[in-house]
C-alpha cells in the first residue's frame, strides 16, 4: 500500500504523475485527504481523495508514503499530525518515504536527511538539514526518495514504481509511456 497525502495547495502533477505510474505498476495506492474531504490544489483544481487521514492504517501493509510539493501544500502537510505520524512510522519501520519539490523540507526538518543524498526545489536546500544536496532530478538514498520539482515527476514516479514493484515493471511502464 502507498499513501499519497494531498493537502490544500499541493502541486497537481507532482501527485498525479506518481499515482498514475504506481497504479500502472499495479501498486495499491490511496490518496489521503489531509485538509478535508475535498482538496483544492495550488492551481485551484478540486480533488476528492480516496480516504481522509482518520482512515489510514499504519501497519505492515504500508510500503511507502508520498509527499507532493507545492505551496502552501507543503506547509499544510508539515502541519498535519497524521502526516507526521505516517512519516515517523515509515522511518521507524524501514518503509519508503518519498517527497518532491518543497516537500523534502519536511524530511529535513525532522532530521531524516542527515548524512543522506537528497534534492529539492531550488531555494529549499537550507531546509534539507544535514543532507548532501545533489544536482539531479531524482535521488534515492536507502528508503528516502526525493525529487526536484514538477519537471521531475515522471522520473520520480518511475523510481517509486521500481522500488515497490521492481525494475522490470518500471521499465515496462517507461516504454509504454514513451519516456526515454
Amino acid at each position: 500500500m502507498v499513501y499519497v497525502f494531498l493537502a490544500d495547495g499541493f502541486e497537481e502533477i507532482e501527485a498525479l504523475a506518481p499515482i498514475d505510474i504506481l497504479r500502472r505498476a499495479k501498486v495499491e495506492v490511496k490518496t489521503v485527504g489531509v485538509t478535508g474531504e475535498q482538496i483544492v490544489s495550488s492551481h485551484k483544481v478540486t480533488f476528492v481523495p480516496d480516504i481522509t487521514c482518520d482512515k489510514i492504517k499504519l501497519d505492515s501493509d504500508l510500503d511507502m508514503v508520498v509527499l507532493p510539493g507545492g505551496m502552501p501544500g507543503t506547509l499544510n502537510l508539515e502541519a498535519s499530525e497524521a502526516v507526521q505520524k505516517a512519516v515517523d512510522f515509515c522511518a521507524k519501520n524501514d518503509k519508503f518515504i518519498a517527497a518532491i519539490c518543497a516537500a523534502p523540507s519536511i524530511l529535513g526538518h525532522k532530521g531524516l536527511l542527515k548524512g543522506k543524498c537528497a534534492v529539492c526545489f531550488p531555494g529549499f536546500e537550507k531546509d534539507l538539514e544535514g543532507a548532501k544536496v545533489e544536482d539531479k532530478l531524482v535521488v534515492a538514498d536507502s528508503k528516502i526518495v526525493t525529487a526536484k520539482g514538477a519537471g521531475a515527476c515522471i522520473e520520480f514516479g518511475l523510481k517509486l514504481a521500481e522500488l515497490v514493484a521492481g525494475k522490470s515493471e518500471s521499465d515496462r511502464i517507461r516504454a509504454g509511456i514513451q519516456c526515454k
